[in-house]
Order: C-alpha cells, then sequence, then structure tokens
C-alpha cells in the first residue's frame, strides 16, 4: 500500500489491511504450537458489553488458533453460558469493584502484572488485553503477533505531534517531552510476548503509584503512562488505527 504509513522510523511494520498474506502467516503460527490470551475487564455496569464482545472475538480473533480469554469481573454470576469454538477457553475470574473508574482503569495494570507471574507465563505465549466494549467486526488474525504490540489511536492518527494528548507535566512520571513522541497509542488494544507485556504492566504500574504518591494524576491515567514507556521502549509491532476504530469517526 502506498497510501499510508506502513513502516516506523525505527523500521517496525505497521499493520494495515492489505500489507500481510495471511494464509502464510496462519500455517508459520501453526507449525508453532502457540497459545495467545487475551485478557478483559467487566467491571460495573460494563457486564453488560460481555456478550457482544465475547461472541465477536469467540468468532473473529485469531479464528482456527488457540486462545485463552481471561474475563475478569465484579459480577461473574451475572455472566451466561457462552459457547465457545473447540480451540478457545474462557476462564471468568473475580475482581474487586473500585469506587471511581479511575481506580479500575489504573489496578488494571496491577492486577495483569500480578496474574502473569502466578498464572499467564505458565499458559500462554502471548498476551493481548482489550477493552471490553469493543466488538469485532472483521478477522484479527496473527498479522499481530509480535514481541510488543501497540495500536494507534484512530483519533489521534492525523494529529500533529505538538497536538497529541500527551502528559506534558514535567513532575509526572508519564511525562513525554516537548518535541518528542512517535504516535499516540490507544490503551484499548495492546500486546506482545507474555515477557513483554509483563514489563510493561510492571513499568506503568510503578510509574502510576509514583504519581499518586506525589499526588499527581496523568492527563489520561494509565494510558499516558502506556504511552511514556513505549516512547523509550519502540512496539516491535504497531496496529493501524483500523483496529481499534471508532464509528464516530
Amino acid at each position: 500500500r502506498r497510501d499510508v504509513l506502513v513502516l516506523t522510523p525505527w523500521l517496525a511494520p505497521i499493520v494495515w489491511e492489505g500489507t500481510f498474506n495471511r494464509d502464510i502467516l496462519n500455517a508459520q503460527y501453526m507449525q508453532k504450537n502457540l497459545v495467545t490470551g487475551v485478557v478483559t475487564f467487566a467491571v460495573k455496569k460494563y457486564w453488560f458489553f460481555i456478550q457482544g464482545f465475547m461472541s465477536s472475538a469467540n468468532k473473529y480473533f485469531l479464528a482456527g488458533h488457540q486462545v485463552n480469554f481471561y474475563l475478569f469481573t465484579d459480577n461473574p454470576e451475572q455472566i451466561s453460558h457462552l459457547q465457545m469454538a473447540p480451540e478457545n477457553h474462557l476462564f471468568v475470574i473475580p475482581v474487586q469493584n473500585h469506587s471511581h473508574w479511575q481506580d479500575i482503569s489504573v489496578s488494571r495494570m496491577d492486577i495483569i502484572r500480578r496474574y502473569i507471574r502466578s498464572q499467564f507465563q505458565y499458559e500462554v505465549d502471548y498476551l493481548y488485553c482489550i477493552d471490553i466494549d469493543v466488538q469485532l467486526f472483521e478477522h484479527i488474525g496473527v498479522e499481530i503477533i509480535d514481541t510488543l504490540v501497540a495500536t494507534i489511536s484512530p483519533w489521534q492518527y492525523t494529529a500533529r505531534r505538538d497536538s497529541k494528548s500527551y502528559e506534558t507535566r514535567t513532575e509526572s512520571q508519564a511525562a513525554i517531552p516537548k518535541g518528542e513522541g512517535d504516535f499516540y497509542y490507544t490503551e484499548s488494544f495492546y500486546g506482545g510476548s507474555v515477557a513483554e507485556v509483563y514489563k510493561l504492566t510492571r513499568a506503568c504500574f510503578k510509574g502510576v503509584m509514583e504519581d499518586r504518591e506525589n499526588g499527581i494524576e496523568a492527563r489520561w491515567h494509565d494510558e499516558s503512562h502506556l504511552n511514556r514507556y513505549l516512547l523509550y521502549h519502540k512496539p516491535t509491532r504497531l496496529l493501524s488505527p483500523e483496529y481499534y476504530w471508532d464509528e464516530e469517526l
């Protein structure tokens, strides 16, 4: 494709429709006998989105390959029986409710980090974190698999660097220095190898807690810390805004 940017300045591919051959990638992936995990959170009123997310992800996310879905929820009894594809497995994990959505958002990084150490590292090779209020309408395949993967925010793709929603206050651990920053990444879809996701979530949670000790809340909470981390730990693969499109656009 010549109409879009397909390579970053540090030579990581940016995946758009039409830039890969899924049949070739599927054949390579199958030979490795890998398992991919998906983490999602349905806390408070967000349990409403479980049916839509799970039914679409079961159909379209790495179809035909082994996927473990880890659904964290404060309301496990609300989950009706979900019919899963034979190669997919759903694990419902109870999680504590918090009074403020920011606390829920912030604690996700810590929860993912802790479960990687205690469970996920023994069960999956790659791990992706996706928001529950997403529905998949097309196949998302093994073209997303890489060591450290981030998704470009559709709202910020065309914005100039100085217009992106980075945290700029230097007293915050999420601060991105003036004139720096590559892309603006959404926290709603990221992942990679289990080891890299562990390092990312550990660093972001540490930054959040240091900010809290100093009485600071980053502009977009843990998404700001994610963008800071990815500035200095470059993703090995980027997903285009097609992978997390907002229907309002």
